[in-house]
């Protein structure tokens, strides 16, 4: 049986893959957790760009530019790669907080140090959620995926070691 135009234009957003139905669903949502929390971690690093103080600002106020810049480079990728395993994905901030597991930071100052720390946390905390995610992916032969996840494991461990470095012998 063949689909006519009308009813592909109708149909649900499912993109065609030979990945299975519990692989679509359990691969997109794994993504869309992690695109999530790399929302929230991306949001965090501008927050604390946005207000570093103290005698290492320059350094650090670029650092967390950079970070923020390779963080938010990885959304795109990750929520399209829930659409082409034939899931969804985010659809707004709410979406995001529902399902956000990284902490936000209202507060009204943190020192340098403090933010630096707790970046170097949530990296780490990313680092494990990827490493969750690629055990997904394999449990599916998901190839592509779980190489784009080696990709941005590395990208965290990068940032992990930088905020580190950053709060030795201050």
């Amino acid at each position: 049986m063949t689909t006519t135009v009308k009813e592909r234009r109708q149909a649900a957003l499912r993109t065609p893959t030979d990945l299975g139905a519990n692989a679509t669903k359990d691969i997109a949502g794994a993504l869309t957790g992690l695109l999530a929390d790399m929302f929230a971690l991306y949001l965090k690093t501008k927050n604390f760009h946005w207000h570093m103080s103290g005698p290492h600002f320059r350094d650090d106020h670029l650092m967390l530019d950079e970070q923020a810049d390779q963080i938010f480079a990885t959304t795109d990728d990750m929520a399209e790669r829930a659409r082409k395993v034939g899931g969804t994905t985010l659809r707004s901030i709410g979406h995001i907080h529902r399902i956000q597991r990284l902490a936000d930071n209202d507060a009204d100052f943190v020192t340098a140090e403090d933010m630096l720390a707790e970046l170097m946390e949530d990296n780490k905390s990313m680092v494990g959620y990827l490493r969750e995610v690629h055990d997904v992916c394999d449990a599916f032969n998901d190839v592509a995926t779980a190489s784009l996840i080696e990709n941005w494991i590395d990208e965290a461990e990068r940032r992990v070691w930088f905020l580190y470095e950053s709060t030795r012998a201050r």
